[in-house]
């Protein structure tokens, strides 16, 4: 039901695009973020996931259920992720700057369920997320910054 109801307000939006300005346009855009994450999101399994693209877009270049000291090939390159980690006991997901847990940190309570466009979130040491993840542990707390 929430997919019709949202598929009939994008095009009821779509079609005033043509008689109402740009703004109006621009903000029924935005209203459709997450859109791709929506559709990834699935049963809690365990896993923290991290896409290259935005809004989920692609295939995840990052799928752990348990901490990474070391992304690798995934280092700097995550711009949207998902916590469908169990809820309890290390149920959110601690992402650093730098490798080894250190530096700057950020994080994504299990009731967040994912961050789709990581370009305006900030880790504590004041570096933008975007791009900059290099390790992340499953911690129950500590986080001085939160993924929106």
């Amino acid at each position: 039901m929430r997919k019709l109801t949202v598929s009939a307000a994008l095009i009821g939006l779509t079609a005033l695009g043509v008689a109402v300005p740009a703004a109006t346009s621009q903000a029924a855009e935005s209203s459709a973020a997450g859109a791709v994450c929506d559709s990834k999101w699935g049963a809690r399994n365990g896993n923290m996931y991290a896409w290259d693209g935005y809004d989920c877009n692609g295939s995840p270049i990052m799928v752990a259920s348990g901490d990474s000291s070391n992304w690798g090939a995934a280092n700097d390159r995550a711009s949207s992720v998902m916590n469908r980690g169990f809820t309890g006991n290390l149920s959110i997901v601690k992402f650093f700057y730098w490798q080894d847990h250190q530096l700057g940190h950020t994080c994504l309570y299990p009731g967040e369920l994912y961050a789709d466009n990581l370009s305006d979130n900030y880790f504590t040491d004041g570096n933008v997320v975007d791009n900059n993840i290099r390790s992340h542990q499953w911690v129950n707390g500590g986080c001085g910054a939160t993924l929106t």
